[in-house]
């Protein structure tokens, strides 16, 4: 009889850093489908799959790094934790604080937050203080609120968020049996990026996987400082969850964009929009903006012919897309056909005769 899955800090004990008594925070994260995507591979000339991190329990990646980092509050006793957010950490970290019992508190860009990712923080029962500023900002006043006052910081420069989020590289060697030959995602505050390189390169060492991936991150043209070079002031991008313009783990995401191999590159707007439709109408899987970046940074490799023949290649699409739906129909002629209760008017207006 299979096993139910049972959260990653208890799937993957080994490699995460609690002892067997402490009490786990979870909400049964993890454990995402691979999902085989033939549309994208005949586009691309190349094996891929997707790594459908919308199934997590509050809808993207931020679970695997939350259920650590609230995991280390209870361990510690604090009772407050606070976060900057552009909507996915916000949700999570509200999430796992009610789980826990303890408060969250979350500060977010004025009107730069998708109404499905508030709505989950508030709904959890969150302290939502809305800043007029953008995201790096809200996360210097957040270092700077855990630094002076009882409160514990859970963005992802909280080391025990990385150490959560690298469960998913675990994942996918597993679900392939052999870790990819690339491995593309999308890149805001580089949090993740850094994980899924630790994951890999961990895996490796444990002889689970007998290589690790290229890493290929892909930011928004709007907010894309790991390619410029320099911070962005002020971004802007339609994929609010990477509109950052100064990531928090920059030099990590170097590291493992140098160390993989791989590269970190830019897609416009309209392309990410472009590949959240190609998902949806090819593959089957609805994503937020953010989370299409990856796909979107893939197929413009390939229309540069940057893409190995036969590669297996894996791509974290990051969060679900009922958080922000109002993105996702705003290009979209949405008219519906209105119709009497008449069987010959349904056959008429599905054109099936």
């Amino acid at each position: 009889m299979a096993q139910p899955w049972r959260g990653i800090l208890r799937e993957y004990a080994e490699f995460m850093p609690f002892d067997s008594d402490v009490r786990i925070i979870s909400l049964g994260e993890g454990g995402t489908p691979l999902i085989e995507a033939p549309a994208l591979s005949s586009k691309v000339g190349a094996s891929v799959f997707l790594k459908v991190e919308g199934q997590n329990p509050s809808g993207s990646f931020k679970d695997r790094g939350m259920t650590s980092a609230i995991t280390r509050v209870v361990q510690e006793g604090d009772t407050t934790v606070v976060c900057a957010s552009t909507g996915n950490t916000s949700a999570s970290a509200a999430a796992y604080a009610a789980a826990a019992g303890i408060t969250c508190v979350v500060l977010i860009p004025q009107g730069k937050i998708a109404a499905g990712k508030m709505a989950q923080a508030i709904v959890h029962g969150a302290r939502l203080v809305q800043v007029d500023g953008n995201f790096d900002e809200c996360l210097t006043m957040v270092r700077r609120l855990s630094e002076d006052y009882p409160v514990s910081l859970v963005n992802s420069v909280n080391p025990y968020r990385i150490q959560g989020q690298k469960s998913a590289a675990f994942e996918i060697c597993d679900q392939l049996g052999e870790a990819p030959d690339i491995h593309v995602l999308p890149v805001g505050n580089a949090g993740n990026i850094t994980a899924y390189w630790a994951g890999f390169t961990e895996y490796a060492k444990a002889g689970r996987a007998t290589r690790t991936p290229a890493m290929w991150g892909v930011q928004a043209e709007g907010a894309s400082p790991l390619v410029t070079g320099v911070p962005v002031d002020s971004p802007e991008t339609v994929a609010t969850a990477i509109r950052i313009g100064k990531p928090a783990s920059w030099d990590q995401a170097i590291a493992a964009r140098d160390e993989s191999g791989g590269w970190i590159r830019a897609v416009s707007d309209r392309e990410i929009l472009e590949a959240q439709a190609l998902i949806a109408a090819e593959v089957g899987v609805f994503v937020e903006p953010a989370s299409a970046a990856s796909v979107a940074g893939l197929i413009a490799a390939a229309a540069h012919d940057d893409v190995p023949a036969g590669a297996t290649i894996t791509c974290t699409v990051t969060g679900n897309g009922l958080k922000d739906t109002a993105t996702a129909v705003s290009h979209l002629n949405v008219e519906p056909i209105v119709i009497p209760v008449d069987i010959d008017a349904a056959v008429e207006a599905l054109e099936l005769s």
